[in-house]
């Protein structure tokens, strides 16, 4: 069953907080703890089936509306047991795919948010900078005069030297990029995930008023 919003995740600015409580929808997910046990006898340690229970608290069942770049990202946020390796890191899921994507969503082990597939890639440092991107995408899409796409090498010809990093987004293959009328997003993780430049993707909002570049984040914006 899914259920209206009345409060949003903490660690969210106003912007993410008002389009997750405009736009999002809770589902019931499961409870981590009723695995607990059949996780530690798969040698899963103590502490990442704590971080998967944080994740499944915090997060768990939270619907947005899609992404703007990886077929629309998970489906609604959830979670699943820990892979992994003492000496290699943890990863778990983030959420299911909403389409047949060559990668998983998942968790890094220092809490970044990525794309599991033929290699790691962490696309934010952490779960709030994917739903931040998210709500600057909507933002962005409702307040530019223009949308212009570009992709693959073309990426490399945008001008961003004068553009200042979004760092909300904390991006880390993705990243936002903020200039005097226009917002930018570059989209690498599938790129890097599936060894494929022509994956690269750019995202240009051109003609955005003070509100279309700052709205909902002024003022501290949390």
């Amino acid at each position: 069953m899914d259920f209206h919003l009345h409060h949003a995740p903490e660690g969210l600015t106003k912007r993410a907080r008002y389009f997750v409580l405009a736009h999002g929808i809770k589902a019931d997910v499961p409870r981590v703890s009723r695995h607990r046990e059949q996780w530690l006898a798969l040698g899963i340690p103590s502490a990442e089936i704590d971080r998967v229970t944080a994740y499944q608290e915090h997060w768990g069942g939270l619907v947005l509306p899609p992404a703007p770049h990886y077929d629309g990202g998970p489906k609604y946020l959830d979670t699943d047991v820990p892979e992994g390796s003492p000496a290699e890191g943890w990863w778990f899921e983030a959420g299911p795919q909403r389409t047949a994507v060559p990668y998983s969503f998942m968790i890094g082990p220092g809490g970044e948010f990525g794309i599991h597939g033929d290699r790691w890639t962490p696309l934010h440092q952490t779960v709030e900078g994917w739903v931040e991107s998210v709500a600057l995408a909507h933002h962005a899409s409702m307040w530019a005069k223009q949308i212009t796409k570009v992709t693959g090498d073309d990426v490399d010809a945008l001008a961003l030297d004068t553009f200042e990093p979004v760092k909300e987004v904390t991006g880390l293959a993705d990243t936002w990029w903020r200039g005097s009328d226009s917002l930018v997003a570059v989209y690498a993780g599938e790129a890097e995930c599936l060894s494929a430049p022509r994956c690269r993707t750019a995202l240009v909002y051109s003609g955005l008023g003070e509100w279309g570049l700052y709205g909902g984040v002024m003022d501290g914006g949390r």
